[in-house]
């Protein structure tokens, strides 16, 4: 595995979990929404969560099955952000915007899982 994709995929993530904390926040604070932002607080703070569990995995198997389980975490964000903004919930800036992140980060993941099964598995 290499430790420098591994610090950016834990940053990322990571950074990505408080983007979704804050957008949680401010959507329940203001008012807006409380049933998807809440579904997306679960899925979008489990990504990160998933990607520091995978750094102590047991095996190569582990840590690419842990990193599948943040790679479906991810991609269910991406739903909650895309259904927010076209119930329109979110603006198509804050929308553009954390979806952008949340796509990087699920290539991150997806990139990792094909690296360590091409080198380990």
């Amino acid at each position: 595995m290499n430790d420098k994709k591994e610090n950016i995929l834990l940053t990322k993530s990571f950074r990505f979990a408080i983007r979704i904390v804050k957008l949680y926040q401010y959507l329940k604070e203001n008012n807006i929404e409380f049933v998807l932002s809440k579904q997306l607080l679960r899925s979008g703070t489990a990504v990160g969560a998933l990607v520091r569990e995978a750094q102590n995995a047991e095996s190569k198997a582990d840590f690419v099955h842990k990193l599948g389980i943040a790679q479906k975490e991810c991609d269910e964000s991406i739903y909650w952000i895309e259904l927010l903004k076209e119930t329109n919930y979110l603006k198509e800036v804050e929308y553009e915007n954390i979806k952008s992140d949340a796509t990087e980060l699920l290539k991150i993941i997806k990139s990792s899982i094909i690296t360590v099964k091409a080198k380990y598995l």
